[in-house]
């Protein structure tokens, strides 16, 4: 996402509900984490995640990387001087900057050309015993499916918004694709519907 308008309607739209939820499942599954840590927010964008992550487990480190050098700009003006967490413009597939104990991802898999970028850059910068946290989009059964559910969610978000997301929808995949994928990559992870639009996938790289 490098259009200013683009970037400004994403940092600006209301994502309180889908990020909270984000944040809850992640805790319900992971309730158990060290207390310090370093982890990896794949696609950041404007930040919101890293910095609930923060505030939900103020002991680690994050690293919030992006494609978009002005969705990181967006980030960078949101999160304060204070908080332990450092953006970094990366196009994936990339070298490893570091290695995590905690990989998450929200939205990122459906924007990638190649699904498998994710999952091979997830099991490339895990470190032993990572755990691994995304959450993305599903793709519904039809085109008027996808409008319905953008009318739902994002009715009142500018057209430019409301427009990308139905996009993002016919991007997405099913869940019996997401578990092919990861039979593929080799990664035994979890994966469950969580919503009438979302999916998530889960659990520890050994």
């Amino acid at each position: 996402m490098l259009d200013e308008e683009q970037v400004r309607a994403y940092a600006d739209a209301d994502f309180e509900a889908p990020h909270s939820h984000f944040m809850e499942l992640l805790g319900a599954r992971f309730d158990r984490l060290p207390q310090t840590g370093l982890a990896l927010d794949l696609g950041c964008g404007s930040g919101d995640i890293s910095r609930r992550y923060s505030a939900m487990f103020p002991g680690w480190r994050i690293d919030g990387i992006d494609g978009s050098a002005t969705m990181l700009a967006a980030a960078r003006e949101r999160t304060p001087d204070t908080a332990p967490i450092r953006y970094q413009e990366v196009r994936l597939p990339a070298a490893p900057t570091g290695r995590y104990d905690m990989i998450f991802s929200n939205s990122l898999l459906h924007h990638l050309a190649d699904p498998a970028v994710l999952w091979s850059t997830i099991r490339d910068w895990a470190n032993s015993d990572c755990r691994v946290f995304v959450m993305d989009l599903l793709r519904p059964g039809s085109r008027a499916a996808a409008k319905r559910l953008v009318n739902q969610y994002a009715g009142d978000e500018p057209s430019v918004l409301q427009n990308d997301f139905l996009h993002s929808f016919f991007a997405a995949y099913e869940e019996a694709e997401i578990v092919e994928q990861l039979q593929r990559a080799n990664l035994p992870l979890n994966v469950e519907v969580v919503s009438d639009r979302h999916v998530v996938v889960w659990g520890d790289v050994d």
